[in-house]
């Protein structure tokens, strides 16, 4: 078996989106929150599929990951765990994972996904958050109350702020692993309202590796201490990502199976996006109802207030592009390499390049 490397260890230092104090850069190995599901799905016979799929999950951990990838990933490592009898322990890891905190690129609390996820087995699950995060400003500047500051379904801030169901005692330490804390996933403790409830998954094989995008260049390679990246922090946080609106950019109000997703209109609405985005400067107007995010001179940006903010541009060789999703319909933003976005656009069926020309 061929494995992808995976050393991936964080500087520190990073400054916030604003220009106010620098603020330190909470981050962890992301390598090690994949582990333990790796070995339980070699153990239950996936094969070759496992290492892909671990290495793309612990990328979503990466600071500047869309706030619904970690979920996608947890789905697509249910997905797999489903053809394999329903395996008990790729289940229970995969829900755990779902919980791990995401790095932080300036000490604040990392948004929640705002879309239910495909796996009933994952309703109600979100992720902690570190003891050093100010668990009153969200990533961006946003306070508890905004979008994306409390997780889907509930309706009021999480008590104690920075817990998870897997965690209800409150947030963990910094750059430590969920999974080495406790091996119960907490199903069924959520401190609020739970998840809706989630479609039906494909159990075949072919669906569960289809769901698994390919391993990012960024995700996977990156060790570099650079601070002008994608996220403001490192350059191994592939690109889009502590977004409070993603729901918005991904445009995926439901849950869909893999199957169920029109990949085409994904790629060519990435596309449309990098063709337009192209043009954009750091004084161009946005409307964050339209345009929550977006590549901005080569960096990912949020509209704030009717401005982008940017964290940073993307640490070369990387770039900032617009990616198409894979188990659900829009497209999420990452720091990569042009070939490995050209790629993806073209395992859509999209035509015409990185912009569809």
């Amino acid at each position: 078996m061929v494995y992808i490397p995976a050393v991936l260890t964080f500087s520190v230092l990073a400054s916030t989106v604003y220009a106010a104090p620098l603020h330190k850069r909470i981050a962890q190995v992301i390598s090690d929150s994949t582990k333990q599901w790796e070995q339980a799905c070699d153990t239950a016979g996936g094969k070759d599929q496992c290492n892909t799929i671990a290495v793309n999950a612990f990328g979503t951990l990466l600071a500047a990951a869309g706030s619904c990838d970690q979920q996608d990933a947890a789905d697509t490592m249910i997905n797999l765990a489903k053809t394999l009898n329903n395996d008990p322990n790729m289940i229970k890891f995969a829900q755990i994972f779902a919980q791990q905190p995401r790095n932080s690129p300036t000490s604040q609390a990392v948004p929640y996904c705002q879309t239910a996820p495909t796996n009933a087995e994952l309703n109600g699950l979100f992720q902690c958050q570190f003891q050093s995060a100010d668990e009153q400003t969200f990533v961006g500047g946003l306070k508890v109350g905004s979008p994306g500051t409390i997780p889907f379904g509930q309706s009021t801030p999480l008590n104690p702020a920075g817990s998870c169901p897997a965690n209800p005692s409150g947030p963990i330490a910094d750059g430590s692993q969920l999974v080495s804390i406790t091996q119960d996933p907490g199903v069924g403790s959520s401190s609020g309202g739970s998840a809706a409830t989630a479609a039906p998954v494909a159990t075949a094989t072919a669906a569960a590796s289809s769901a698994a995008p390919p391993a990012s260049t960024s995700a996977a390679n990156n060790s570099s201490d650079d601070p002008n990246d994608c996220d403001g922090g490192d350059v191994d946080d592939e690109a889009s990502a502590s977004a409070p609106l993603a729901a918005s950019a991904t445009a995926a109000a439901a849950p869909a199976t893999s199957s169920s997703v029109d990949h085409l209109k994904n790629g060519r609405d990435a596309q449309t996006r990098n063709a337009k985005e192209a043009l954009l400067t750091a004084d161009s107007s946005c409307d964050p109802d339209t345009q929550p995010q977006a590549c901005v001179e080569n960096a990912f940006s949020q509209c704030v207030g009717g401005k982008f903010v940017t964290s940073g541009p993307c640490a070369a060789p990387t770039q900032c592009f617009a990616l198409p999703l894979v188990n659900k319909p829009g497209v999420t933003y990452a720091c990569t390499t042009s070939d490995d976005a050209l790629a993806r656009i073209q395992a859509t069926g999209a035509q015409g390049g990185i912009t569809g020309n």
